[in-house]
């Protein structure tokens, strides 16, 4: 990994805590009535919007959606389509890291080299890449095809 444990952000600090405090406020109203593990995410669309997301679980627990996952179709649906900065946390851990369906998820909209900051309570705890924890990643590159377009579309009205 890029970054050891309880290694210091970059230079980019403000930013990141920025989108921390964003993360943190998502995780706040998770919907996770079953495993109680809650996950707040904020994801840096090339277009410099921040978007944040939070886990919310169902009874049927295969139908959920994860933290990273609420955060991609949020950014979608206001017209980014490419990811350039990624933070997660969770309560009650020293560090959350994407599972591996989300990592696929985010590998449809960033590159390798897209840092993500994985966090606990305390902030940042280790910054890494996404080309890091998903390498060989299956993408729309494998299927001959091209990273989607930044937008597709109009924004939506704020």
């Amino acid at each position: 990994m890029s970054r050891r444990a309880g290694a210091r952000p970059r230079a980019a600090a403000p930013r990141v805590g920025a989108m921390l405090d964003l993360a943190r406020r998502a995780l706040a109203n998770a919907h996770a009535p079953y495993s109680r593990f809650r996950v707040g995410a904020c994801l840096r669309a090339a277009s410099g919007r921040l978007y944040a997301g939070c886990n919310v679980e169902n009874a049927a627990y295969p139908v959920g959606q994860c933290a990273e996952a609420t955060a991609i179709g949020a950014m979608v649906a206001a017209g980014d389509r490419e990811i350039v900065e990624a933070v997660v946390v969770a309560a009650g851990v020293a560090l959350c890291s994407p599972c591996g369906r989300c990592r696929q998820q985010l590998a449809e909209f960033a590159r390798p080299e897209v840092p993500i900051h994985l966090c606990g309570p305390a902030g940042v705890r280790v910054t890494t890449t996404l080309g890091e924890l998903l390498p060989l990643a299956f993408g729309p590159d494998t299927l001959g095809r091209s990273r989607p377009p930044r937008r597709r579309g109009r924004r939506s009205p704020r």
